[in-house]
C-alpha cells in the first residue's frame, strides 16, 4: 500500500514537473519579448538579449506612438475587423454545417466534396484580385477585410463532424413539436456546440486579428489600416532607414536607433490582447479540443 501510494506522488510529481517546464518554455519567450522591447538599442547589441532589461528605456514605444491617435484608430478598425469577421464567419460555417452532418440531407456528399475541393485548388491570386477590385467593387471597403475569410473549409469540416455525435432524435423530436429548422438550429444544436464554436471560434480570431495580406492588397486609405499592416508599414520603414543609413556616407549612430527593440515592442502590442482573451476560451477551448475523443 506504501509502495502504491509512493508511487502514485512521484508519478504526480513527475507529471507537474514536466509541466511546469512546458509552461516556462511558453512563458519565457514572452517575458523575453518584453523585456527586449523595454531595453536600449545599444544595451541589445552590446548585452544581448535578457530576461531582465540591462537598461530600461521605452525609445521602440515612444517611436510607434509618436503618432498615438493612428495606432488608436487602426486598434479600432483590427477590433471591429475581428469582432464582425469572427461572429459572421461562426455564422456562416455553422449554417453551412449544420445540413451536411444531417443524414436526410440529399446532396451532403456533393456538398462536401466541394468544400473539400477548395482546400486542394483555388483560383489564384490574380482572378481573386480580379474578382474582388472589379466585380465585387470591395477595394477599400471595409468588408474586403471581412468577407475573404468568411468561410474556412476545415472549420466547415470539424464542425460537421461534430455536429454529426449529437443525437438525431433531439432534432426529430423538435421537428414532432413544430420546431422549424431554424429553430431547432438556434435553441438546440448552437447551445450544445458551445466547446466546438468557442474552439474554432478562437481561431478564427487569431486569422483575422494577425492579417494583414487582405490589407496589404486592398486597402490605400488610412481610414481602413488594421494595426498588423500598421506595424508592417513600420516595420519596413526602419529596415530600409538602417539599411540605407548603413550603405550611405551619412553619419549617424545607429546604436541609438530602434531596430530590434521596435520589432520586439511591435509584437507585444499585436500579440497583448489576444493573450488577454485566450483565458476566457480557455475552458471552452480545452472541451473542444477533445470533444469526440471518447466514445461510450
Amino acid at each position: 500500500m506504501i509502495e502504491s501510494r509512493r508511487s502514485r506522488v512521484m508519478t504526480k510529481a513527475l507529471i507537474h514537473a514536466v509541466m511546469i517546464l512546458f509552461s516556462l518554455v511558453c512563458v519565457v519567450p514572452l517575458i523575453a519579448v518584453a523585456s527586449v522591447s523595454l531595453s536600449s538599442e545599444r544595451s541589445i547589441k552590446l548585452d544581448g538579449y535578457s530576461l531582465i532589461p540591462f537598461h530600461l528605456d521605452t525609445a521602440a514605444y515612444r517611436y510607434i506612438f509618436r503618432s498615438p491617435w493612428g495606432i488608436i484608430h487602426s486598434y479600432g478598425i483590427t477590433f471591429a475587423m475581428t469582432a464582425t469577421g469572427t461572429f459572421l464567419s461562426l455564422l456562416v460555417i455553422s449554417l453551412l454545417a449544420f445540413p451536411l452532418s444531417r443524414p436526410d440531407y440529399r446532396y451532403r456528399n456533393k456538398v462536401s466534396f466541394y468544400v473539400f475541393f477548395t482546400m486542394l485548388f483555388n483560383g489564384g491570386l490574380v482572378p481573386w484580385y480580379i474578382l474582388i477590385v472589379r466585380y465585387l467593387q470591395l477595394k477599400n471597403h471595409f468588408l474586403v477585410l471581412v468577407l475573404p475569410y468568411l468561410v474556412i473549409p476545415w472549420f466547415v469540416l470539424l464542425l460537421r463532424t461534430f455536429f454529426k455525435q449529437l443525437p438525431m432524435s433531439l432534432f426529430e423530436s423538435a421537428k414532432i413539436d413544430g420546431a422549424s429548422e431554424f429553430r431547432s438550429f438556434f435553441q438546440i444544436l448552437l447551445p450544445l456546440s458551445k466547446p466546438a464554436l468557442a474552439t474554432i471560434g478562437l481561431f478564427i480570431c487569431l486569422n483575422y486579428w494577425n492579417d494583414w495580406w487582405l490589407a496589404l492588397l486592398y486597402i490605400d486609405e488610412e481610414r481602413l489600416v488594421p494595426l498588423q499592416y500598421m506595424l508592417y508599414r513600420m516595420m519596413s520603414n526602419i529596415t530600409f532607414l538602417t539599411s540605407q543609413m548603413s550603405t550611405t556616407a551619412v553619419t549617424i549612430d545607429l546604436s541609438t536607433f530602434p531596430n530590434e527593440s521596435a520589432r520586439m515592442a511591435m509584437c507585444v502590442l499585436a500579440a497583448g490582447p489576444m493573450l488577454f482573451i485566450f483565458p476566457f476560451f480557455q475552458k471552452y477551448f480545452v472541451r473542444g479540443l477533445t470533444a469526440g475523443s471518447l466514445k461510450g
